[in-house]
């Protein structure tokens, strides 16, 4: 029982299926309720009723674990069910309609109507037999096609919003993939000139080292003092590919809200520079406020704007979602904690019903300069133009 990988519920998901999977079994009480309260039912319906719904239940289930291409015969099966039990109880005619309705589900719009078209020419013929007036048989009909309609508009909006998160999650791996390529070709340059240099200085060093020790000395000093230049470049490549920076967590906030329905508008410099140690705590600040706007806000826009001036960084992340964020929660605790060693301040208004916003300050005094250094290239240049 166990879905397969090319179902409905393996390409779209459990969780996208869920309400579905249970609001449209509900309609078999009526199996026992319509009966039930005629004036004299008698029992002749119940033991075809009763055996009829594991039947049902196991092709209702099929149609959406097994593979889609076997899903015509699963509704097929619900259709004819359907037509078995009709004349013992006239509500399985459910399981005609349901047949016809969860085929809708196919991509293909005209597949099920070619599908609907044939189903109705037994189900004349069953309506002939049981005396059943034309109005009902139209009713029914009516609400087959726009019960099946929704089905198929439905899920082709749940195939769409599955494709796009695919689409993001290849957008993130190709965004990482290309850095982790860039800081691989970096670290080979600067890796292949430093290891070359010192391996010219290690020999030059043991040829030197009898004949001249001082000079071996100062050698290997040279050694020492470009071994340890290579590894604080190596450790500030690799926290540069760690680190976050604001412009990829607001293109990462824009993908993860309109996925969810969520608006989403940004307003920030053209040119965002910000020094590596003051970017990614406020990165880190930015991905909590957003991932509780996707959690817990019930927002339809959301809206962020960043302000660089001569006075310091402003950032406001507000939502017009529900509200009433607690204002010590260990997410903002954390988010409050990052900016107040910024030396900044961090303010939240969420009253209960009109939304939230929260509101980042750091003051230019508190803003840390970034180190310069020598870039790579030039570095190592100069040390091959000293050992020449």
């Amino acid at each position: 029982m166990t879905p397969r990988p090319d179902s409905l519920l393996g390409q779209l998901g459990a969780r996208n299926l869920r309400w579905q999977l249970t609001a449209n079994r509900l309609w078999l009480i009526m199996l026992f309720v319509e009966p039930l309260a005629q004036s004299d039912p008698g029992w002749r319906w119940l033991w075809p009723t009763v055996l009829s719904i594991p039947v049902y239940l196991y092709l209702y289930w099929q149609s959406y674990a097994d593979a889609s291409r076997r899903q015509v015969w699963y509704c097929a099966g619900m259709v004819v069910l359907g037509f078995i039990v009709c004349p013992f109880n006239g509500v399985a005619l459910g399981y005609t309609i349901s047949g016809c309705v969860w085929f809708a589900a196919q991509p293909s719009w005209r597949r099920w109507l070619v599908f609907v078209g044939m189903a109705s020419l037994p189900a004349v013929a069953v309506a002939m037999r049981l005396d059943t007036p034309w109005w009902l048989m139209l009713l029914l009909l009516a609400i087959t096609l726009l019960s099946g309609l929704g089905q198929h508009l439905r899920m082709a909006n749940l195939r769409k919003d599955v494709a796009l998160r695919l689409s993001q999650d290849e957008v993130r791996r190709l965004a990482t993939l290309a850095e982790r390529e860039r800081i691989g070709r970096d670290l080979h340059d600067l890796l292949g000139h430093t290891l070359s240099l010192v391996t010219l200085k290690s020999e030059l060093a043991r040829k030197l080292a009898l004949a001249d020790p001082p000079r071996a000395q100062r050698e290997m000093e040279e050694v020492e003092r470009v071994s340890r230049h290579a590894l604080a470049e190596v450790r500030a490549a690799v926290t540069g590919m760690r680190r976050s920076d604001l412009n990829a967590e607001l293109v990462s906030a824009r993908l993860m809200l309109e996925a969810s329905g969520v608006a989403f508008t940004a307003e920030s410099p053209e040119t965002l520079v910000l020094p590596p140690e003051m970017e990614a705590p406020l990165a880190l600040v930015l991905r909590e406020a957003v991932t509780n706007i996707h959690r817990h806000a019930r927002a339809t826009t959301t809206n962020v704007r960043i302000i660089v001036t001569t006075e310091g960084f402003e950032m406001r992340i507000s939502d017009n979602g529900r509200g009433g964020l607690a204002a010590h929660g260990n997410g903002v605790s954390g988010m409050r904690e990052r900016v107040r060693a910024l030396g900044g301040a961090l303010t939240i208004a969420s009253p209960a019903g009109r939304g939230t916003s929260v509101e980042v300050k750091v003051p230019l005094a508190a803003m840390p300069r970034a180190a310069t250094a020598p870039t790579p290239a030039v570095a190592v240049a100069d040390q091959v133009r000293d050992a020449a």
